[in-house]
């Protein structure tokens, strides 16, 4: 796991990490790794915009944002090739999934909504890695679901910057985005790349 050098209950997974979300023995392994309990609150990822505000482990449904203000209690999603976006204040804690559909959807501001509304102010947000431009090859219909953004693929096709989308949706909070590209970086699981159904986990807690 990679361990966010700006949020202190945030690390981000690799394929060769796993996903501890359903494997308990991988569970088992990266929460000892990290210090955090076996006991991990989980949902099940839809592309839409619910986010699901949670006080103790289990499942929590269709949801593709997680939040919590209880201490150390484990929060997870899993990406292989959309953001995984963290987003931290003084007294909670949340992570998105954030694909095109979900930019488009909005997930990241409903976040950032839900946040506000259990009466935390969001202070900053890390986007881990994901897909970049570089390799993101789309059509006209998903520049125009989220509101331009429009980049090039090295190849020379149209593609989005996801990780711009998002941060001109976090609309000011400072924010740091990863480098690593999914597709590109053949530690991290990317289904354009090998249309695998494995993924990687991000993990967060209130320490």
């Amino acid at each position: 796991m990679n361990r966010s050098e700006a949020i202190p209950g945030v690390a981000f997974g690799t394929a060769a990490d796993g996903d501890g979300r359903s494997d308990t023995t991988v569970r088992a392994l990266l929460s000892a790794e990290l210090g955090i309990p076996e006991a991990w609150a989980t949902i099940s990822q839809v592309h839409g915009d619910r986010v699901a505000v949670v006080d103790e482990p289990g499942h929590h449904g269709d949801a593709d944002a997680i939040l919590t203000s209880a201490p150390r209690l484990p929060i997870a999603i899993a990406t292989a090739d959309c953001l995984p976006v963290a987003v931290a204040g003084a007294t909670s804690v949340g992570i998105a999934h954030a694909g095109w559909r979900g930019v488009a959807a909005g997930v990241v501001p409903r976040l950032v909504e839900a946040m506000r509304s259990v009466g935390d102010e969001p202070s900053i947000a890390e986007i881990g890695p994901h897909i970049g431009p570089c390799c993101y090859e789309v059509g006209s219909e998903v520049v125009d679901a989220i509101g331009g953004f429009e980049d090039t693929t090295r190849a020379g096709a149209r593609s989005v910057d996801l990780a711009a989308a998002v941060r001109a949706q976090l609309d000011g909070i400072p924010t740091i985005v990863s480098p690593s590209c999914t597709m590109d970086d053949a530690r991290y699981e990317s289904h354009r790349r090998d249309a695998t159904p494995k993924r990687q986990v991000t993990v967060a807690w209130l320490p």
